[in-house]
């Protein structure tokens, strides 16, 4: 067999080797190698020599080879060990979706990520809206796809822009913002960073109702309250309302408003001389199609003998994984693509930000009952006698650190003041 002859000389080699190292009779190595063995897994299996004459392996042979390149160490490798690291680590993302009710907030997420991230949902009636204020629910699922984790975390703001009046709505949700970035300043400067949970929001879709003449006063304040703490993209909902000769110009319109009022939109990342120009024209397409035009939909429908997610209507069905009827698709490749890139631009740009304001106004940093106490406002009543003990226990300690200090450098003076007399006597230190 093959495998037979491939062994032998190997086995040959290895005898060879093993006389110039031990003392061991090449009686024993001989028979070994003239032994025929019945089995190529019965071969592999014969191939470990005894202790007496060292224990060498074949795979010594077979897996530690010279490279036949000239000048290669190896150090090319270093990406396949980050990309391992990576995956059995897992990635963490979150994503925040504001809009008002009915615009396909919800839908649009489990379509963009296939998965049903709200399956004990609430819809409130007319009467629970009048009464109802903005809150913030987070929502967190664990995606796999072939062999790769994702944390995804999704905020949802619902209550946002339902009430008559809604000026300053997006309180709520600039103070969520400053709490993430809060609470991760506060885990990075503890003692403990290993496991440092990431919630801070790298994206923000915003949905702009399509019925409208562009942006609204409430769009307007909300993106220029944020535009400088997070990653937002917008999103021009049901498109399917519109015809696209109305699609352009909504676009038109809303671009023209943000580039009037100042707002940064989130800048999608321009393409190197040396990358693909393929990469290069996706690129492009998705920098034309801010704002996306979206359809959402979990409803499989049968088209021409294959299954699709869209909506049935009486002229025909929208698909929404077709970029001839809406920009999903140039949505999730955006989303998925440049993910990274929404990581990287939230820790350097905008939470930078964040921790160069926070030190520059000289606040102490917030600790994480603090932290824990702004999230829940109703037990802030119940801590306050222990957070003042706390705090007046720590004074009394700084306090008596201080005296320490003053003591230690009223005794150095001391010192120094007697090896200044012995100095001026003719005496030294050494000399004693």
């Amino acid at each position: 067999m093959a495998t037979e002859n491939y062994i032998k000389p190997v086995l040959r080699k290895t005898s060879s080797e093993l006389s110039n190292v031990s003392d061991c009779s090449m009686n024993s190595t001989s028979s070994l190698v003239t032994s025929e063995p019945s089995s190529p897994g019965e071969a592999f299996r014969d191939i470990k020599l005894r202790k007496s004459c060292g224990e060498i392996l074949l795979s010594r042979y077979l897996k530690f080879v010279n490279p036949d390149q000239s000048g290669y160490v190896g150090f090319a490798n270093l990406p396949n060990q980050v990309h391992r690291k990576s995956v059995k680590k897992g990635f963490e993302f979150t994503l925040m979706v504001v809009g008002e009710s009915g615009l396909g907030k919800s839908t649009l997420v489990n379509s963009l990520f296939l998965t049903d991230l709200y399956p004990e949902r609430h819809i409130p009636s007319a009467l629970e809206k009048v009464k109802q204020t903005v809150k913030i629910d987070a929502s967190t699922v664990e995606i796999e796809e072939r062999g790769v984790k994702l944390r995804l975390t999704v905020v949802d703001t619902p209550g946002f822009g339902d009430s008559l009046n809604s000026i300053d709505c997006f309180k709520p949700i600039l103070q969520y913002v400053d709490d993430q970035f809060e609470r991760y300043l506060n885990d990075e400067s503890g003692l403990n960073r290993r496991h440092i949970i990431d919630n801070r929001v790298h994206c923000c879709f915003y949905f702009i109702n399509p019925s409208g003449h562009g942006l609204r006063p409430l769009d307007i304040a909300f993106m220029k309250a944020l535009h400088n703490k997070v990653n937002i993209v917008p999103v021009l909902a049901k498109a399917d309302t519109l015809t696209k000769k109305e699609v352009l110009n909504q676009k038109t319109k809303i671009l023209n408003q943000i580039e009037q009022y100042g707002i940064t939109l989130y800048p999608l990342p321009d393409c190197d001389d040396d990358e693909d120009e393929d990469y290069k024209e996706q690129c492009k397409q998705l920098k034309e199609a801010v704002p996306f035009a979206v359809v959402g939909s979990n409803t499989i429908i049968e088209v021409k003998g294959k299954k699709v997610r869209g909506r049935m209507y009486p002229w025909g069905v929208v698909e929404v994984e077709n970029p001839e009827h809406c920009d999903f698709i140039k949505l999730r490749t955006m989303l998925i693509t440049h993910m990274q890139d929404l990581q990287e631009v939230t820790q350097e740009v905008h939470y930078e930000n964040f921790r160069a304001e926070r030190l520059a106004s000289g606040q102490p940093m917030p600790s994480k009952k603090a932290s824990s106490r702004r999230q829940q406002p109703s037990a802030q009543t119940e801590d306050n006698g222990s957070a003042d003990s706390r705090e007046q226990v720590l004074q009394e300690k700084e306090k008596e650190l201080r005296r320490m200090q003053e003591m230690v450098a009223k005794m150095q003076a001391e010192m120094e003041a007697q090896k200044q007399g012995g100095k001026q006597n003719g005496v030294r230190s050494h000399d004693v």
